[in-house]
């Protein structure tokens, strides 16, 4: 396998009546052609390194396909099932059934290999924060799970040892592993009793019991905790319901950074004031990228000590999207803004181009980093379904219209480490 090799791009988009497999851009005579015809199912989901597919059926069934070759190679019978999910290796399935008692153990790990079962435990409710109820590293290195006041680790490699070893953090309402490696785990406590609430950041190793680093704030109702690759640092996106200022109906949100050798822990330096709308870190894990303020939002580069790199300009947007390989940008307005998208060079730091996508649900770069697809779908929109694709410099490549569309996914199959997006049901 050459390193600079590109991936095999391919698309999966998912209509009422189940999903297909087109091969992705550069199209043969500006159209795709599909590689896997229309497979029944209610939802699909990638693994992280896009080297394999689970597809729920049904209520009770869920397939495993290879992407290499499509073929089913597991089905797993789960009875009542509500969600679910595999690690980011595919080397897990982990799913969450109908409690019909406080004693069932309704969460279940899977080996996907073998098709046998490895852990399992009880809980009560799914949330964003509880699920999936065992976290993993994007190596598969480190295993974890929320419990009350503590978070307990796992040998990924033999869940039949139980729980290996604890990390009290009385009160601890949320983590995060670091990305890669899982050397480290952020812990969110909510604030208690004229208490403030704080992140901490533990290393993941045994007999670790003192934080690392750790900031306090109150105003505090949710939380979201970024690492970057490397796991050098952590972004914190503090969100509260209510702005005080009273500028702002949503809350108002403040941009923390923590970093994990103790050298920073303090606000992002952001020139504008209002909400924080997005943020992201680069693939190296040494600079990132952040909308913020009361419309028309600025956009700035910082680096890995809160220094600013580079000024993106301001405008109607809210999302900011880094393609793989670091080297452009892609600034948006999605949602209830009008769709403005501004394309950038980051090794240039220069603006490539301008245009729109209007009605906008879902948003991703391509793999190879060349291709940016936005889509609309339902239910958030019930009307002008359809997929757009743009060259990195904005310029639209590919459009396709749809009288329902669910899902659109691309993944690249042929690169060192593969690369699916996050699925959004």
């Amino acid at each position: 396998m050459a390193t600079g090799q590109s991936p095999s791009l391919e698309i999966l988009v998912r209509e009422p009546h189940g999903f297909v497999i087109w091969d992705g851009p550069p199209f043969a005579d500006g159209q795709p052609s599909v590689k896997l015809d229309k497979v029944q199912c209610s939802s699909a989901k990638f693994s992280e390194d896009g080297l394999k597919l689970m597809v729920m059926k049904s209520d009770s069934q869920i397939s495993i396909y290879d992407c290499k070759t499509w073929r089913e190679i597991r089905s797993f019978q789960v009875p009542n099932v509500l969600a679910a999910t595999m690690s980011p290796c595919g080397t897990y399935l982990q799913t969450f059934q109908k409690s019909t008692s406080p004693q069932d153990k309704n969460v279940v790990l899977w080996r996907i290999d073998h098709g046998d079962s490895v852990h399992h435990l009880s809980q009560k409710n799914m949330t964003k924060t509880t699920w999936p109820s065992i976290k993993f590293s994007l190596d598969e290195a480190i295993a974890c799970r929320l419990a009350t006041n503590e978070v307990q680790f796992f040998d990924p490699e033999d869940f039949s040892k139980g729980i290996v070893h604890r990390l009290r953090v009385p009160g601890v309402a949320a983590v995060e592993l670091s990305k890669t490696p899982g050397a480290y785990v952020a812990a969110f406590v909510p604030e208690s009793k004229g208490m403030p609430a704080s992140v901490q950041i533990f290393a993941t190793g045994k007999d670790v019991q003192s934080p690392v680093a750790r900031r306090s704030f109150f105003r505090c109702s949710t939380v979201q905790l970024n690492w970057n690759s490397g796991s050098t640092g952590l972004l914190v996106l503090v969100q509260s319901d209510v702005d005080k200022t009273n500028q702002s109906y949503y809350g108002e949100s403040k941009l923390n950074y923590l970093t994990t050798d103790g050298t920073h822990e303090g606000l992002v330096p952001l020139r504008k004031e209002g909400p924080v709308h997005d943020v992201q870190w680069s693939c190296s894990g040494k600079e990132f990228a952040v909308v913020y303020g009361f419309m028309p939002a600025m956009a700035t580069v910082f680096d890995k000590k809160c220094n600013p790199l580079l000024e993106l300009g301001s405008g109607p947007y809210n999302t900011i999207r880094w393609n793989p390989k670091g080297k452009f940008l892609c600034l948006a307005g999605f949602g209830n803004l009008p769709g403005d998208m501004a394309f950038w060079d980051y090794v240039e730091k220069k603006q490539l181009g301008t245009t729109k996508a209007e009605c906008s649900v879902t948003s991703e770069w391509s793999p190879d980093g060349r291709y940016f697809m936005t889509a609309t779908t339902a239910p958030r929109l019930q009307v002008d379904n359809g997929i757009k694709i743009f060259h990195h410099n904005g310029s639209l490549y590919f459009k396709e219209m749809f009288d329902k569309l669910y899902q659109n996914h691309q993944i690249g199959l042929v690169k060192l480490q593969n690369w699916a997006s996050p699925w959004n049901p």
